[in-house]
Parts: C-alpha cells; sequence; structure tokens
C-alpha cells in the first residue's frame, strides 16, 4: 500500500477505485493483458496517494470472477448485459465483487463510492442505475449489515 498513514485509508481507497475503474473500462474496451495495465498506470499516473494493493487487487481479481460477479446483479437488469454501458458494466463489477469480498469495507461505502464514480463517469442518470442495484445486491449479500444499521 502506500506509505500514507492509515487515518488516510478512505482517501487512498477512493483514488484506488478511480484508477481501477479506469482500468477495467480499458481492459473492457481493448482486451489488453491486465499486467500491462497495471504497468502503465504504475508508470503513467502519480500513484503516491493510491492504496495501490487495492487497486491491483480489484484489477485482477474482478475479471477472474466475472461469472460469479455478474451473476449478483445480471438478474436485477431490466436490459441484456451487452447492453449496459461499459462504465456501468465495470461499475457494477467492481460494487459487487467489494459487497462480497471485502467485508471490511462496510456495504453504505461501497454503494456511495460507485455512484460518485457514475456521476463524474457514467451516462446521465447511470447513477441512480448504479445505485438501485448495488442496493439490492446489498440486500442479498450483506443481510446481516444491513439488518443491524436499521437498528
Amino acid at each position: 500500500m502506500s506509505q500514507a498513514p492509515e487515518n488516510n485509508l478512505p482517501a487512498l481507497r477512493r483514488k484506488a477505485r478511480h484508477y481501477a475503474l479506469q482500468a477495467l473500462y480499458q481492459w473492457e474496451m481493448a482486451k489488453q493483458p491486465l499486467h500491462e495495465i497495471q504497468a502503465q498506470f504504475l508508470t503513467d499516473y502519480d500513484m503516491k496517494h493510491v492504496d495501490t494493493e487495492y487497486f491491483g487487487e480489484m484489477l485482477h481479481e474482478i475479471p477472474a470472477n466475472l461469472n460469479e460477479l455478474q451473476s449478483e446483479f445480471e438478474p436485477l437488469l431490466d436490459r441484456k448485459l451487452s447492453d449496459l454501458d461499459p462504465i456501468e458494466l465495470s461499475l457494477l463489477r467492481m460494487g459487487v465483487w467489494e459487497l462480497k469480498h471485502r467485508i471490511d469495507v462496510p456495504y453504505k461505502v461501497v454503494i456511495n463510492e460507485c455512484v460518485n464514480l457514475a456521476k463524474r463517469f457514467g451516462a446521465t442518470d447511470g447513477h441512480r442505475y448504479i445505485n438501485s442495484l448495488l442496493d439490492k445486491v446489498a440486500a442479498n449479500t450483506r443481510q446481516i449489515e444491513i439488518a443491524a444499521a436499521r437498528k
């Protein structure tokens, strides 16, 4: 991880998600090997304020688990998977990966971070779609956490 203080972890991870979204989009569109994309990002971007371990984990784990991740949100879609905007698709994969594999990250943080990225990079109102779908996935994958938050 970057050498920043532990109390800066949320900001480091926010930047990691930002770059992971861009890298996953590049992978989806160009089908470039992941190790090349990772090397490019580590070389071409200022990664001083990025949790580079988290970035690398997302970049490699999400493509390795596509079927598992997509099976969580595909039944909830109102369109075919192939009709999703590539940014929305990458954000859904990222969000579901964090919900399922990073239980150390609160579900509200996962959803909020993906919604904010959708607002910045996605299509008009794409953030609402991301919010709705990830909220439904969270209800299935983080039931105990959600129940505790409602008490």
